[in-house]
């Protein structure tokens, strides 16, 4: 067959497929499905719209009246266009994608935007590639926005350095939207041309390119936009946020497990402002998923809060799918995905059905099972080799010299300079805390102490370590530091916690560090398990152990951080 009959039948193919909708439509086919008497969300009138809902090849083909042979009376709920995650990194579910899938569409969650920075830190291209290949034809959408930071800046030490050329082939991909979370905010205020040629290069592939600027203003804020970034996922005061939003960005209101804003952010869910709005996670635990839900969990909380349902719904999806020009989901019209959330009422929001693409996935909480994509044996043992170090011994981490305390705060991943230290001091809560380099074993470790972590035995470790995921420790003596960093080394990465040379606790990801093959519940039960153990050691409850001690090692947040060469000062930009 020519390549002009292949086109000739693959056109043919697709307007049969048309013609059908067009039938189904005015109403001399049947419908795959009709929703009938219906209740919906009209995200372009902004009200409550009734009428039967008819569905034909995967797609909303009418509202109005409809019969056929499959018919679901839904008379008393609500229909809603399935959620949409603005942002996530689906590593940070420390799971498999066909997992994360199995967790988030019970909520009503049908597409995601990921950003794969996480695994392309640890192995380059390949991550990005194992990725796509992970969610390739999962009933939950995963749309990609390409790492623009591998490293995140100079001073990291990653598993990969990619500039524009590595990266620019899977442009190409029909899953990329663009490019994703501009971290480097510094690079493109201060026109470093590396930096500033990825935007360069995603914008001549006509494509979207994220921001991650929290707290810029001024004129570095205006040569951040003008540089071609679009959106923000960063702001946790309302005037960073406004101040953004005039300048035409869109902003993502961020609730995820280690960055909470949607209380701050809720004046922006108005007529005024919402438009320019959408919900993301960013970063999503296992316990989270289970025990309080995903982009359903965020809608609740602003209903709750007193927004307005259809606002609220309308950032949830609409808003998302427009911005990301996803321009056949968000919505419930005709040539729209047929994919539904079907709830209850707006004050108790619970998710009683899921459809994919017209196909019920989820009915009260019982989801139907689907096949986990195969994935290149390549890529599947590359992702399970990728530690490659010396063995780690208590004098590993000997110092003596006076080093910088990263001092932290609260319910925030921002950090303050509470001074010098140096030797540990438990009665003070002065630890000390290191960075191994686990990539290309080049045998640096940074050193460094930090107070408010509360460990008062002991050492926690783990692999992954934002962004360029080498081993974090921190703990109250040299020696369980070496053993628990050891220790994830030799589980091929993960979370452990070492106490009297004795691991206590553990959690494995195996997969590049920082996923782990195991199914949701039980990566769960060994992480809450090892959650309690660091509790009963003295870490306070009120911080995630490994979530918070996972971003102190990136170096693109204020105050201070630690990375493989030591303390450094992100404001002052010097290791101090």
């Amino acid at each position: 067959m020519s390549a002009k009959e292949s086109y000739a039948g693959k056109i043919n193919r697709k307007l049969n497929k048309k013609l059908r909708i067009i039938e189904v439509a005015a109403g001399r086919a049947d419908p795959d499905l009709v929703l009938k008497n219906a209740t919906y969300v009209n995200v372009f009138s902004n009200e409550l719209c009734q009428g039967d809902i008819a569905v034909a090849e995967g797609l909303i083909v009418g509202m109005g009246e409809y019969s056929g042979s499959h018919e679901v009376d839904v008379s008393g709920k609500i229909v809603l266009p399935g959620f949409l995650d603005a942002h996530i990194h689906l590593e940070s579910s420390l799971v498999s994608p066909t997992e994360f899938a199995k967790a988030v569409l019970p909520h009503g969650t049908t597409t995601v935007i990921t950003d794969p920075h996480e695994i392309t830190n640890v192995m380059g291209t390949d991550g990005i590639e194992y990725m796509l290949q992970a969610t390739e034809g999962l009933p939950v959408d995963v749309r990609f926005m390409l790492p623009s930071c591998v490293p995140a800046t100079p001073l990291d030490e990653s598993g990969a350095n990619l500039d524009y050329r590595a990266i620019d082939s899977f442009y190409d991909h029909s899953r990329v939207q663009g490019l994703a979370e501009m971290m480097n905010a510094y690079g493109v205020t201060h026109g470093n041309s590396e930096v500033v040629s990825k935007i360069v290069a995603a914008q001549a592939h006509h494509k979207k390119i994220d921001g991650h600027a929290p707290d810029l203003e001024g004129n570095n804020l205006n040569a951040y936009i003008a540089a071609g970034v679009y959106s923000d996922h960063e702001c946790y005061r309302m005037e960073d946020a406004i101040a953004k939003l005039q300048r035409g960005q869109f902003i993502m209101i961020r609730d995820g497990t280690a960055a909470r804003n949607l209380e701050a952010l809720m004046p922006l869910l108005c007529d005024k402002y919402v438009e320019r709005c959408m919900f993301c996670t960013d970063d999503k635990h296992p316990n989270d998923l289970l025990e309080k839900g995903h982009i359903d969990y965020i809608v609740k909380k602003a209903i709750s809060l007193g927004a307005d349902p259809i606002l609220a719904i309308k950032a949830a999806c609409h808003n998302a799918a427009r911005y990301f020009l996803l321009n056949n989901r968000g919505a419930i019209a005709p040539g729209y995905l047929a994919d539904f959330v079907v709830i209850d009422n707006f004050n108790d929001f619970n998710i009683e059905q899921v459809y994919k693409k017209g196909a019920l996935m989820c009915d009260h909480g019982v989801l139907t099972d689907f096949p986990a994509p195969e994935i290149d044996p390549y890529l599947v043992e590359r992702s399970h080799d990728t530690f490659h170090l010396r063995p780690l011994v208590p004098e590993s981490f000997d110092d003596s010299r006076p080093r910088g305390v990263i001092g932290m705060v609260d319910g925030e991943i921002t950090t303050t300079d509470a001074g010098y230290a140096d030797h540990i001091d438990v009665a003070q809560d002065i630890l000390k805390i290191a960075v191994v380099e686990r990539h290309h074993n080049t045998k640096h470790i940074g050193i460094g102490y930090i107070k408010g972590y509360g460990l008062r035995s002991g050492a926690v470790a783990t692999s992954i370590s934002h962004d360029s995921h080498n081993i974090i420790v921190v703990g109250t003596n040299e020696a369980d530091m070496a053993a628990a960093a050891q220790k994830v080394v030799d589980l091929n990465g993960g979370i452990v916690v070492a106490d009297g040379g004795e691991i206590v606790a553990g959690v494995p990801l195996a997969v590049a560090g920082i996923m782990s093959d195991e199914p949701l519940a039980v990566v769960n039960e060994k992480l809450e398990k090892a959650k309690e153990q660091c509790f009963k050691m003295g870490v306070s409850r009120g911080i995630d152990p490994f979530m918070t001690l996972s971003f102190m090692a990136l170096p693109v947040i204020p105050t201070l951080r630690i990375t493989t060469r030591g303390v450094y000062d992100v404001n002052s930009q010097q290791y101090i």
